[in-house]
């Protein structure tokens, strides 16, 4: 990958809105795939809090929001 798409992977990876979904059809990149990419790419703390922010995040997975979105509402 040149530096120019990896630094496009970042971009997407670090937006609330973009979902692994979403940047997989961009770039054909899968989630361990991005992961990768982060962990190599970022220094150790930055790492660390992007994988907070991602972690369970419902916007970065599209299947968990699709049936969270779905759910009947009390």
């Amino acid at each position: 990958m040149s530096p120019e798409q990896i630094s496009e992977v970042i971009a997407l990876a670090w937006a609330d809105d973009v979902s692994f979904e979403a940047i997989k059809a961009e770039t054909g990149l899968s989630e361990p795939e991005v992961i990768a990419i982060m962990r190599s790419s970022l220094k150790p703390s930055s790492f660390r809090l992007w994988r907070q922010r991602v972690s369970g995040r419902v916007s970065k997975h599209a299947r968990i929001k699709a049936m969270r979105d779905n759910a009947p509402r009390p």
